[in-house]
């Protein structure tokens, strides 16, 4: 009996926990990100660092339990086309970004990309188009931003601020366009696995960028503070909560299991204020609940037809 009602639990609540988790955890790694990068660790290397190890972690799972594979061909393509779309761009601009923004702002700039998502789909002619509440959420979303952006407009004189921005937009785009790419096209591997070698071909593809662009640097000179940011970024925000999401989209309906899009920005903008000094304001609050707002239309507008889901 007490069997059968431990097994009753796991399949009621686990999955709940797995979506509450990957809400909460995702919006700290924000945070954690900012505090790596603070200590004159390139970005872009960071962000190599983090994706290298998590993906390996992953593959050493896979190959100990004897449930690894070598990729097809086609199944290569794929991996290293993702690897680029989520991880290297999406993830390193999002990290490099927040160098020049704040880490609340990249946040509340990287929950807009179901509004990207709805866009693509659009230009690529595909047959769910936006119905009435998805229009809506397009305008409240992007209306949400120009919010946020009225009170960084003299911001905006300063160029490193405004390269920030451009790489969290960018940043945000590709990841919408991987989204895209991901519920177009399946290969038949674990999600699990193919998660990890997106993030090890992604920490490749990065390390190379940082070695070429003269940013690297040698293991034993990474500040103890990158190294413990690391720690926690690969533990929780990649092996952890990665996993933790896909388990909630599984068990999950798309509806439910997308709310972490929404807590993310929020628990992002709190704790930049509150650990980093980042400046909150009524634009800010204004401008990132009409932006989820938006959000949360788009996706309940186009959930009739296709799922956007990340």
């Amino acid at each position: 009996m007490l069997t059968y009602f431990c097994a009753l639990m796991n399949r009621s609540w686990l999955p709940y926990f797995a979506l509450a988790l990957t809400s909460v955890v995702w919006g700290t790694t924000w945070v954690a990100s900012k505090i790596g990068i603070n200590t004159g660790v390139h970005p872009l290397f960071f962000s190599a660092l983090r994706q290298m190890l998590g993906g390996l972690c992953y593959l050493i799972f896979f190959v100990a339990t004897g449930k690894a594979v070598w990729p097809t061909t086609r199944q290569w393509g794929y991996l290293l086309l993702m690897a680029f779309l989520l991880f290297v761009s999406s993830n390193g601009l999002t990290t490099w970004g927040i160098k020049y923004i704040p880490s609340g702002l990249g946040a509340i700039i990287g929950a807009i990309f179901p509004l990207f998502v709805a866009i693509i789909d659009w230009v690529r002619g595909s047959k769910d188009k936006p119905n009435v509440l998805a229009s809506v959420g397009l305008v409240l979303g992007f209306a949400g931003v120009a919010i946020i952006f009225y009170e960084h407009l003299a911001d905006f004189a300063n160029a490193d601020f405004t390269f920030g921005i451009l790489l969290s937009l960018t940043a945000a785009f590709t990841w919408a366009l991987g989204t895209v790419v991901t519920t177009s096209k399946t290969v038949a591997l674990n999600r699990y696995y193919s998660l990890g070698w997106q993030m090890f071909l992604a920490g490749f593809i990065l390390a190379g960028i940082s070695v070429g662009a003269g940013v690297a640097m040698p293991l034993q000179e990474v500040p103890a503070q990158t190294w413990y940011a690391l720690s926690y970024m690969v533990t929780f925000g990649s092996i952890i909560t990665f996993g933790a999401f896909i388990y909630s989209l599984q068990h999950l309906p798309t509806t439910l299991a997308s709310v972490y899009a929404y807590i993310n920005p929020m628990v992002a903008v709190v704790l930049g204020h509150f650990i980093l000094g980042e400046p909150w304001s009524l634009f800010l609050a204004m401008g990132a609940v009409v932006t989820v707002l938006g959000v949360y239309l788009v996706n309940a507008g186009f959930r009739k037809g296709k799922p956007l889901k990340q």
